[in-house]
């Protein structure tokens, strides 16, 4: 694994880290917010992923270490755009994968966009401020007190304002091109699950839902149930 830092075109410097292997395909995952390219979950779901494809796996600006402030998907397309800029000219195919936050972007990123070859959004909102992120919820704190708890992550995260102008995913997945699977957690605290299911309804492009019974949110998708995930991922990624 190569750690690399690219700049995004407003000059913020983003870091992720490039599992490759030298193959003619890459996945390109992308946390949400709070959680980075060094967090445990996404560590081990980069090797996962590298078993098949080259994988790559970001921090947004103001996660781990790239630099800048997060705001809440105002701008960080731009680190999407700076990342693939970087990665596409290497390979024959670009899949992305993007949870929460991060799910929203590369719906965002895609429907502006053509150079990728499949996305998969996992717990995308449909938009912003809809977000429900009952954090008194057990569903919720539980999975972070015990599962996902970094201290050292903790330190790296730099908020910005969440009040900037937003596009809303469900304003545009109608333009996305490539084929999509989005995945819902039917328990998930953070981003009910009719974000998905109204995302999965407008989108015009060949799609498919996969609601996770019992699972909760985003990441948490991958470390409750990593055999079913990662069957439903490759499969459609390996799907023509």
């Amino acid at each position: 694994m190569n750690e690399v830092f690219v700049r995004t075109d407003d000059n913020i410097k983003i870091a992720f880290n490039l599992y490759s292997n030298n193959r003619e395909e890459c996945v390109l995952i992308c946390p949400g917010w709070f959680m980075t390219k060094d967090s445990k979950p996404f560590d081990d779901m980069a090797e996962e992923f590298s078993k098949t494809f080259d994988t790559a796996v970001m921090d947004f600006r103001g996660h781990g270490r790239s630099r800048g402030v997060y705001t809440f998907t105002s701008n960080e397309v731009k680190d999407l755009e700076a990342v693939i800029k970087y990665l596409r000219p290497k390979y024959k195919k670009l899949y992305l994968i993007g949870f929460s936050l991060g799910g929203a972007l590369g719906i965002l990123y895609s429907a502006q966009n053509e150079d990728v070859d499949k996305l998969i959004a996992v717990s995308a909102p449909a938009e912003f401020w809809k977000i429900e992120n009952r954090m008194w919820h057990p569903d919720a704190w539980i999975p972070t007190l015990f599962k996902k708890f970094d201290f050292v992550r903790w330190l790296t995260i730099r908020a910005g304002s969440p009040f900037g102008k937003k596009v809303k995913p469900i304003e545009v997945v109608k333009n996305i091109k490539c084929p999509t699977l989005f995945i819902a957690g039917s328990k998930d605290p953070t981003v009910l699950p009719w974000h998905t299911e109204k995302l999965f309804k407008e989108a015009l492009c060949k799609k498919r839902f996969e609601l996770f019974q019992n699972c909760r949110h985003a990441e948490d998708l991958f470390m409750e149930e990593r055999g079913k995930f990662m069957k439903l991922c490759l499969k459609f990624l390996k799907e023509s």
